[in-house]
């Protein structure tokens, strides 16, 4: 249940006459009171002999009471509260009850028997709106302060109560959620969203591992965005608003938005806050010491690659790292999903949009990020924008299923972590985030874990054997899960490319199970063959059957130095991934 506290007004009637009304698409269906201050007032919408005068007179006659100089310029306060789609319809008679205890809780009518006058209106199914009129019958002014908490704190009640779908208490730094004429603006010009969350998306976009506000305003630009900058007397940038070009106003104007009012962590001071860089985040391990360059990125498939160990290491982080690290962690994996989603094939496209779209949520809370920890995340961002579009086979595809697979269980222990710190909102994002990277990889790894089970399966059947008796050493546990699995023969086949590069299979078999749990994922299999692929610098889709063709390719563009982490954390079997 989501009540609304909307900006206070000055006309009493107008706003009647609004929720008396058609709705901007004939969306009101008989409107009438439920509810009132006396349980008497006057209905406009059941009884034809009342006009909407009538009613505006009885709520505002404390106003006409006081003296000219006495009375509040912004009388009227209008509050909605809206049940979620999939709750049950409530009677007119719970509606009321709903609209006393919302009324009481905001202090707007406290039942000390000389409280504002209201009435509350419903015009639909799921929602009502409360107004009322902000003199109170003694004439004094209503204690509201605070109001939205307080109206959000009695929906939690009321949920419980009355078994609704119960909302995740927030902590103000939710981005402001678009307006019901902005809703409905959208859906009159055709639009997927409203203009203030394609921007908000736009805008995250061109942040995603921007370096630079001369390289930021240069993408909001290229994305086609109207840009007006607010410069100070000494010339200094103090700020910026952005609108769609085919967004107007009735007088045929653009609609600019506040970057601050799009998202808290969108205004400017904000955005320079990603720049920033201290000494010991100079390193990945927040050493100070200074790590060597990293070599150019060649495409978006070892774009994905150098994102993949990044990512590795930005879990370690949150494992590991005190809050303000962990939190700039998240921020920038907000940045890596941003960028995921503009740069991948059109298969992907729409789940990753969604991800990016729900993890934004999760990208922040109350604890400050320590910027300048999240460098190689943050870097990994802008090497994704920068290689451009990927395919959505070969390579490209495999790298980017590899790193989807990476992104999910990132998205997991940021869902773990906020609800740690009960940040319940997050949490939320962050799982349906997951959900989303979920059907993403399902889209991306179907072509690759195809030809990798074919390679598989085409195996002598004494080394399908061999490496099915290396599982049974290495995870007798999950040994006989994973041979029942549809992966395993990619497995095998995997198990075969790493000693054919070298390595020990068991070896680097047992690495990748104890770096963090494996019995809650959907195919085990698959994700020990990411996690092989990656740390043997194996390619993520051989070029040919017995991938001797591809080893000196991998050497052409090394990883980033990714630093390992310490026995005790490898070997903690409660770790995530």
């Amino acid at each position: 249940m989501i009540p609304r506290i909307h900006q206070q007004g000055s006309n009493t009637l107008g706003l009647l006459h609004y929720l008396y009304g058609k709705g901007t698409h004939e969306e009101h269906i008989d409107p009438h009171l439920v509810a009132s201050f006396d349980g008497m007032a006057p209905d406009p919408g059941r009884d034809p002999s009342v006009t909407k005068k009538d009613l505006q007179h009885l709520l505002d006659q404390p106003l006409s009471l006081l003296d000219a100089g006495q009375r509040p310029g912004k009388h009227v306060w209008h509050c909605s509260v809206r049940t979620a789609p999939d709750d049950p319809i409530l009677s007119d008679e719970q509606w009321g009850d709903i609209a006393r205890r919302m009324v009481a809780a905001t202090g707007i009518d406290p039942g000390d028997g000389a409280g504002c006058r209201w009435a509350a209106v419903r015009h639909a199914d799921d929602h009502i709106h409360i107004i009322a009129t902000l003199v109170r019958e003694d004439g004094r002014r209503p204690n509201h302060h605070r109001s939205g908490k307080r109206a959000q704190a009695e929906c939690r009640l009321i949920e419980k109560e009355l078994g609704l779908h119960q909302v995740a208490p927030g902590d103000g730094t939710a981005a402001k959620r678009a307006t019901s004429a902005e809703r409905h603006k959208a859906e009159r010009t055709g639009r997927e969203r409203p203009a203030r969350e394609e921007l908000r998306e736009t805008v995250r976009r061109a942040v995603a591992g921007a370096t630079s506000e001369e390289e930021f305003f240069d993408r909001l630009a290229s994305a086609g965005l109207l840009i007006r900058k607010r410069v100070a007397p000494s010339g200094d940038l103090l700020g910026y608003k952005v609108a769609l070009p085919d967004d107007r106003n009735g007088e045929k104007e653009p609609v600019f938005y506040a970057g601050s009012t799009l998202a808290p962590d969108l205004s400017l001071p904000r955005i320079r806050e990603r720049w920033s860089l201290t000494a010991e985040a100079t390193s990945a391990d927040g050493s100070g010491r200074e790590q060597p360059a990293l070599p150019d990125v060649t495409g978006p498939a070892f774009a994905r690659r150098r994102a993949s160990a990044a990512t590795w290491q930005a879990l370690l982080i949150i494992d590991q790292g005190d809050d303000g690290t962990a939190a700039a962690q998240l921020a920038a994996a907000g940045e890596i999903l941003d960028a995921l989603a503009k740069t991948s094939a059109a298969h992907t496209r729409k789940e990753l949009r969604e991800a990016a779209f729900a993890f934004e949520r999760a990208s922040r809370s109350h604890i400050r990020a320590v910027r300048g920890h999240d460098r190689a995340l943050r870097q990994a961002a802008r090497d994704l924008i920068h290689s451009g579009t990927a395919l959505g086979r070969g390579e490209d595809g495999a790298t980017t299923a590899m790193l989807i697979d990476m992104a999910f269980f990132l998205a997991i222990a940021a869902a773990n972590w906020h609800a740690k710190k009960e940040h319940a909102q997050q949490a939320a994002a962050a799982q349906q985030a997951a959900e989303h990277l979920r059907a993403a990889y399902e889209n991306a790894a179907a072509q690759p874990m195809a030809v990798l089970r074919q390679r598989g399966q085409r195996l002598a059947p004494r080394v399908r054997q061999r490496h099915a008796a290396l599982l049974q050493q290495v995870l007798p546990e999950l040994a006989e899960r994973i041979r029942a699995e549809a992966g395993w023969a990619a497995l095998a086949a995997t198990l075969d490319d790493v000693r054919k590069a070298g390595h020990d299979p068991a070896v680097l078999l047992a690495d990748a199970a104890r770096r963090r749990e494996l019995d809650t994922a959907d195919s085990i299999s698959d994700v020990l063959v990411w996690r092989l692929r990656r740390s043997a610098h194996l390619l993520a889709l051989p070029t040919s059957p017995d991938a001797t063709a591809t080893m000196g390719t991998r050497r052409t563009a090394p990883l980033a130095p990714v630093t390992r982490p310490a026995t005790s954390a490898v070997n903690d079997p409660n770790r995530r991934r």
